[in-house]
């Protein structure tokens, strides 16, 4: 964590919402101040935060978690006005400007809504603004039925290449048993994000509030460690948890990932994506691919082939039609057709929009062995 430079923390419904009793002012008080002593220590900082549909509740006036979806669906909505408005005013008085960012499961399926919302988040975090994401359960139920944002924190760690995934939770971390049922049980300082052996440790549902349990957290841990981060998990109520941790002091459990988060990355792009066309470079442009590491920007293509859409994966190929790299699409091949020579600065009067200088960006690109 002393490294970690980009960090996710997701924080769970019965800490936000002080086990049901409505949003928690003092607590969110306390982890925006920290998020923003982070951020001035130069970190990149993402809060993944539950709570809505439990803050719904409390503005609605029910004392018992409804079952039906459309009803939860209408709390999420009621609930979410209050925790955005928490945390952007939480975090203005701590200095840092904030944003409100929903999302689904299905956004970061589809390659097109993946890419988007990467930009969106990175260029957030560029503007020093610190992104508050929630999943969208007004139009969705995945959270509702099985998760507490867990695998969303997982999933917004691979989207924005995180160092380090962060879930504060109302326990002291993981142990080797429920603590609750067996006082023999131990906490489990550091294991190995993935081992088998954590899920026969981790226990069924958390609290009436929330719906994860110890076992959402530990999937979680290793859906991030397939992106190259390590995950912690420690009591949201630890004074400083979270400066504490990026001071390097060993707080609750340390699920570590085994793969650096490069070649994590780079391994699943070689690996499991499946090319949609091609595009043609010249000798300058497959120079700084092979050498320099650079994006390809569209000024060095020559030719585009097949049809393809912004966040289908594509070969690059140099003039003598050998694949030297393949990666993630910007934009779709007609458009990259229209930008084939073209510097930046035409292609809003080409396309009528900007989406990305590249091409392909560096970071969705991986050379051909």
């Amino acid at each position: 964590m002393r490294d970690a430079q980009r960090i996710v923390v997701k924080v769970g419904s019965s800490l936000v919402t002080n086990e049901g009793r409505g949003l928690d002012e003092v607590a969110i008080g306390e982890w925006c101040r920290q998020l923003a002593l982070l951020a001035r220590d130069g970190r990149e900082v993402v809060m993944v935060s539950s709570g809505a549909i439990a803050e719904g509740m409390k503005r609605l006036g029910w004392a018992v978690r409804p079952h039906e979806v459309h009803e939860l669906q209408a709390a999420a909505a009621v609930g979410q006005m209050g925790l955005a408005q928490m945390y952007e005013t939480k975090l203005r008085e701590n200095g840092l400007g904030s944003a409100q960012v929903l999302l689904t499961h299905a956004d970061l399926a589809d390659r097109e809504r993946y890419l988007n919302a990467r930009s969106t988040l990175l260029t957030l975090l560029k503007l020093r603004v610190l992104p508050v994401i929630n999943e969208n359960d007004t139009v969705v139920n995945d959270e509702i039925k099985f998760g507490d944002n867990d695998t969303l924190g997982a999933l917004v760690a691979n989207l924005v290449e995180a160092d380090a995934l962060v879930i504060l939770t109302d326990q002291k971390g993981l142990y080797t048993a429920d603590p609750r049922k067996d006082p023999a049980a131990t906490l489990v300082q550091e294991a190995r994000a993935g081992d088998p052996l954590l899920e026969a440790m981790a226990g069924g549902a958390g609290s009436s509030i929330g719906r994860g349990g110890m076992l959402t957290k530990i999937l979680a841990a290793r859906r991030a460690a397939g992106s190259g981060a390590s995950t912690v998990i420690a009591w949201g109520r630890e004074p400083d948890v979270l400066i504490r941790l990026a001071q390097g002091e060993a707080i609750g459990t340390l699920l570590a990932a085994q793969t650096p988060k490069q070649q994590a990355r780079k391994q699943w792009m070689a690996d499991h994506l499946q090319m949609r066309g091609a595009v043609t470079v010249d000798e300058g442009a497959a120079l700084k691919l092979r050498q320099e590491g650079k994006s390809l920007l569209p000024i060095g293509m020559t030719a585009v082939e097949g049809e393809f859409s912004r966040g289908d994966v594509i070969a690059v190929r140099d003039p003598s039609g050998q694949e030297i790299a393949r990666g993630l699409a910007n934009y779709a091949s007609a458009e990259a057709r229209l930008l084939c020579r073209k510097p930046s600065s035409e292609f809003e009067a080409l396309l009528g929009y900007v989406a990305e200088p590249e091409m392909v960006h560096r970071d969705n690109l991986v050379l051909s062995r």
